[in-house]
């Protein structure tokens, strides 16, 4: 957790779910264009937005991040919320928080030989606001630049489906988190903190997701009518 996830919202609407008083923060599009993805992968490029003063960020930065001195290879697109706090393995980006606005993610469970995909989002139809954090050069990005998605153990029925899921953090959380001037210690609490599993939906999807270069809306569509 988590594998993939989908991308296909306006900032618009992200500013919105988020919901700030309208006179502040303002937001920095800068030269970011947001389009809809429906197989967002690690490794790739996934929308991002940082908090600098008051001013929201938007940006785009590679999913996945290491220290510089790590040799094992591995570049990690998620960070346990156990850990991310104390491991000397985030120590460098967990004063830096993001957070990674997404419709939903994807999931798979074994059947035999295949692995059957799941699509899981809001019940409301809103965007999920993830707790995330990285290392994210402005304007331009730098070698090393990365960020990474924050995860809990499941709850719930979710856990049928996967046993870590995204910190999804209510308006007024992801408010909190963004803003520089919450302690690092209010920032481990909130961790605690993430939505219940009842305000989500899971169901199956097509195997067609299982290819990363495959895209599109059909992705969502649920192979049953039963949404759990």
């Amino acid at each position: 957790m988590c594998g993939r996830v989908v991308q296909a919202m306006t900032w618009q609407e992200i500013v919105e779910t988020l919901q700030y008083p309208p006179s502040q923060p303002q937001l920095d599009l800068g030269p970011v264009e947001l389009w809809p993805r429906y197989n967002v992968y690690p490794h790739g490029s996934i929308a991002v937005l940082s908090s600098a003063g008051d001013t929201l960020v938007a940006g785009t930065a590679p999913w996945g991040w290491r220290p510089h001195w790590a040799t094992d290879g591995r570049l990690p697109s998620n960070a346990r919320s156990e850990k991310v706090a104390h491991s000397n393995y985030w120590r460098a980006i967990w004063p830096h928080r993001r957070l990674i606005p997404i419709n939903g993610w994807f999931e798979w469970t074994p059947s035999g030989k295949e692995r059957l995909p799941w699509y899981i989002r809001r019940r409301d139809g809103r965007p999920t606001l993830c707790a995330a954090v990285g290392q994210i050069h402005q304007p331009e990005l730098q070698k090393g630049d990365g960020v990474v998605l924050i995860t809990a153990d499941s709850l719930g029925g979710m856990v049928d489906v996967h046993d870590r899921r995204p910190i999804a953090l209510t308006p007024e959380r992801a408010r909190e988190w963004l803003d520089p001037a919450t302690p690092k210690e209010r920032a481990e609490q909130m961790l605690l903190e993430g939505e219940p599993p009842e305000v989500f939906e899971w169901f199956r999807v097509s195997q067609e997701v299982n290819k990363p270069a495959n895209e599109g809306a059909q992705l969502l569509e649920p192979l049953q009518e039963d949404l759990l």
